[in-house]
């Protein structure tokens, strides 16, 4: 993780040396609102979203070469080997590529032992048929999955889940609502923890915030945020519990027919799947503190797993490869191309600069106004360039400020809670999306903005109220 942070910082120092004309930051400024337009339009347009990013992502390569704001030639590597690299390939975040491949192989693989379809009915049987507390125990599992593993992970086992639940009772009606819920949640517990997400390790380790108290000031805003998150869903999507003891009957009937084992094929298998998916759990929640994998990162951990259980399947593995989402990852793959660009071009920085300014309006306002603004500006472009670059703007002002000051805090809430606005605001809500079509539910790009937005207010709302309230009380004064 630090060498994503060394990484942004030498990206954002490369741009502030290489001058760039207002009118060329502009003109990449208007390709990007064209491709959240176009994003918005997919059905009206008929086109994937892959190839939409692809094309935008093209031309902003042209765009860039031509006028010189790329980096190009060879990579030098630590031993001084110099090796040539197209220049987008080095702008691709591979580590969220190579999580989303191997957490998906990792599912699709596992999911054959039956393991998630009796993980679902047992939950499913524990909650007595209940839709609603269906929907706590699914909220509140993806909310700590999002904070010990990653919200790329945590939405498609969840969303696995979710999906054999549901389908089970005869609720597929509530599928939607389900997962919508699971996709805003995994932003929510991506703020739990120091390491639960790439913004917080960035701002924390410039801000100098330490584990246990990141943990302290933001555990109260997850658990009042999840409980709003989840009474909103319960109320839009009409995820009502049983009224009386005639429906609860039923239900308990109907749960009590339910057979966990019926899809277990292998007994072997199913406890190897368990082992491997504790295991799988466990390494990716210590990945940042055991050697090697350190260094390795996530992404490898999830491949190596999904490879393992491949093992159990080798002579098939074709099977496994076909169901990867690959319009996924060339989705992720171009749209980091672009957001890569945009950084180059200044965009970012202009961002970053407007934000500067409300720094400049009061500790109480400012701390307010740069929250929601980070939000604003995370829901259309990369929140890891974007925390990178407004923790180097924070860290360069003088006093230098001290990890309890508001305005990293407002970074940091924004950052996650602006992925929420927004179906290309977080790779969560990307996944989250991807699933809901896998299902073949009707929700557009317009659909998810209409839907998740209310959600999002009322977060970034009671983080506002809760980070300023924070700073009148005096815990997070500046220096």
């Amino acid at each position: 993780m630090q060498c994503v942070l060394l990484a942004s910082a030498e990206a954002l120092d490369e741009a502030a040396e290489h001058a760039v004309s207002g009118g060329v930051t502009a003109l990449f400024a208007v390709l990007l609102l064209a491709m959240i337009i176009a994003l918005a339009l997919e059905e009206k347009i008929h086109a994937k979203k892959s190839v939409i990013v692809g094309v935008f992502a093209g031309v902003c390569l042209i765009l860039a070469t031509a006028f010189q704001l790329l980096p190009l030639g060879g990579v030098t590597l630590p031993n001084g080997h110099e090796i040539e690299m197209p220049v987008y390939i080095p702008a691709i975040d591979w580590g969220v590529i190579t999580i989303i491949l191997g957490a998906s192989l990792f599912v699709e693989v596992t999911s054959r032992s039956g393991v998630f379809t009796w993980m679902a009915i047992s939950l499913t049987k524990k909650s007595g048929g209940d839709p609603w507390k269906l929907l706590l125990a699914y909220g509140i599992l993806t909310v700590l999955f999002s904070a010990m593993l990653n919200n790329v992970t945590a939405m498609i086992i969840i969303g696995s889940l979710t999906g054999v639940s549901l389908s089970k009772l005869g609720r597929t009606d509530l599928l939607l609502g389900f997962l919508v819920v699971e996709g805003l949640l995994t932003n929510v517990g991506g703020l739990l923890t120091l390491i639960s997400s790439v913004p917080n390790i960035i701002v924390g380790n410039v801000a100098g915030i330490g584990f246990v108290d990141f943990f302290l000031v933001a555990a109260p805003y997850v658990v009042v945020a999840t409980a709003v998150t989840l009474w909103m869903g319960r109320r839009r999507f009409e995820i009502r519990g049983l009224e009386n003891d005639e429906e609860r009957s039923a239900a308990a009937a109907l749960v009590a027919g339910f057979d966990e084992n019926e899809s277990i094929t292998s007994v072997k298998f199913f406890w190897f799947s368990i082992a491997s998916l504790l295991l799988f759990v466990v390494f990716l929640a210590g990945q940042s503190k055991i050697p090697v994998l350190e260094d390795l990162g996530m992404g490898f951990v999830a491949l190596a797993f999904a490879g393992i259980v491949l093992l159990a399947y080798k002579h098939e593995v074709d099977k496994f490869y076909s169901a990867v989402d690959w319009d996924l990852l060339a989705f992720f793959a171009a749209l980091f191309v672009v957001i890569n660009t945009m950084e180059h071009a200044q965009v970012l920085a202009l961002i970053g600069s407007g934000l500067e300014l409300l720094i400049g309006t009061g500790e109480n306002l400012g701390t307010g106004l740069l929250l929601v603004a980070s939000a604003l500006a995370s829901s259309v472009t990369d929140n890891i360039p974007l925390a990178a670059m407004l923790a180097k703007i924070l860290g360069s002002h003088e006093p230098a400020y001290a990890s309890s000051t508001p305005y990293w805090w407002s970074v940091i809430f924004g950052a996650n809670l602006g992925g929420n606005i927004t179906p290309i605001g977080s790779a969560s809500t990307v996944v989250a999306m991807t699933i809901i079509h896998k299902y073949k539910l009707p929700l557009s790009f317009v659909g998810f903005v209409k839907v998740a937005v209310p959600f999002a207010a009322v977060q970034i709302v009671i983080a506002v109220v809760y980070v300023v309230g924070l700073t009148w009380a005096g815990f997070l004064g500046g220096v």
